[in-house]
């Protein structure tokens, strides 16, 4: 029997992850709190997309000013293109998403409000379905952190958690992926 699905809910098949600077050097200019968060969420969600099969891209902004992605992510990662724009879009190799099967873009990484938010909408404005993982995004300021969540969420982006993303790319407690995503779920620090 097929079920009908919303159109709103991630699907393995047609997505991927992006992380957005996510960098050595750059992770310490956030409170210590928030950087571990950080890391943590976007490393759950990066095993939880090898789990699912999900691709995996990082961007990295002035990597030789500010390092590689936080060594911690690297074992999840497809590719991790340097950017010159604060937009991932353009280095990351999105185009639109009428020329691309994985049409829904999972988004994590820093500054919420700049990078993070220039990318959502570029990729909004190309037509992709963009998801911005509340838990796993940061700002140094709680203010420009907040108010950037709310004009992605005005402009067409829908806000979730990295524990929804993950739930939503496994389907059903019958996926062959279900034991492995519930152990990475309990060991996942609170």
């Amino acid at each position: 029997m097929n079920v009908l699905r919303s159109p709103e809910l991630l699907h393995r098949s047609s997505s991927r992850l992006l992380l957005v600077d996510i960098q050595e050097k750059l992770v310490p200019a956030l409170d210590e709190v928030t950087g571990k968060r950080l890391v943590e969420a976007c490393r759950f969600l990066g095993e939880g997309a090898r789990i699912m099969g999900i691709p995996v891209i990082a961007t990295e902004q002035y990597p030789q000013g500010l390092g590689p992605t936080a060594s911690s992510l690297i074992e999840f990662i497809k590719s991790r293109p340097a950017k010159k724009r604060f937009s991932a879009v353009e280095c990351s190799g999105l185009s639109t998403a009428a020329d691309d099967d994985r049409f829904q873009v999972v988004v994590a990484g820093m500054e919420t409000h700049v990078c993070v938010l220039q990318t959502v909408l570029d990729l909004l404005a190309s037509g992709y379905q963009t998801y911005v993982v509340a838990d796993a995004v940061a700002g140094r300021r709680s203010l420009d952190h907040d108010v950037a969540l709310e004009r992605m969420a005005n402009a067409g982006a829908v806000i979730t958690t990295a524990e929804s993303v993950l739930f939503e790319w496994c389907e059903t407690a019958e996926s062959p992926d279900f034991k492995q995503l519930s152990a990475l779920v309990k060991a996942r620090p609170i």
